[in-house]
């Protein structure tokens, strides 16, 4: 829906590029971590994703897969709380990303948003029916009804995270780097590695 509207942008092409950008497991060398700033929402994967993408060239980047079979932890859709569940990630998980276009140049408006939204849902009911079409083929059952309200919930949260981005422009909902902590509190990791030594003396 946002490469529909606002094009071919290479940090779409990037995200795209990854066969499960959500997945919440990374790994990377320790100095990597230093500089990036994380965010403290459940945008995290997305913005792990952007930093890294931002300090280092792509051919340092890689996917792989960590096991044959992964039981993914699964949260409630949340369809009356926003605050919670599927609903709160995927509203954080659109303002992350809309953050990051921001960064890149995009102009958002409210038009913008709901042109997303119109878009994201047209596109999530085709995937619906063909979804439905694969699950037939395999003699396995697809539930029509509560997979087109996730997508109605989702469309409206597209609008929503959207509408609070253009609210709140001056959120920063970035956990500060490390290097940030270390310049204001300079025994920081000397800190951190006494209160460790203490704990496995207490607890051994």
């Amino acid at each position: 829906a946002l490469k529909k509207i606002l094009g071919s942008l290479d940090y779409l092409e990037y995200l795209d590029s990854y066969r499960y950008p959500l997945a919440g497991e990374f790994s990377f060398r320790v100095d990597v971590i230093n500089d990036i700033r994380i965010p403290s929402d459940w945008g995290l994967e997305i913005g792990v994703l952007s930093e890294v993408k931002r300090n280092f060239s792509t051919n340092r980047l890689c996917q792989v897969d960590i096991a044959d079979c992964y039981d993914h932890k699964h949260q409630n859709l949340s369809v009356d709380d926003a605050q919670a569940g599927l609903s709160k990630m995927s509203i954080d998980i659109s303002k992350g990303i809309f953050r990051k276009l921001a960064t890149n140049g995009v102009v958002f408006s409210t038009e913008t948003f709901r042109s997303i939204k119109a878009t994201y849902y047209r596109i999530a009911l085709d995937f619906i029916e063909t979804y439905r079409n694969d699950a037939t083929i395999n003699g396995l059952v697809l539930d029509i009804h509560n997979e087109e309200k996730a997508v109605e919930l989702f469309a409206e949260n597209v609008l929503k995270a959207g509408l609070h981005f253009l609210d709140n422009p001056m959120e920063t909902p970035f956990i500060p780097s490390w290097n940030r902590v270390q310049s204001a509190v300079p025994d920081i990791f000397a800190s951190l590695c006494a209160a460790v030594d203490d704990d496995y003396r207490e607890f051994a």
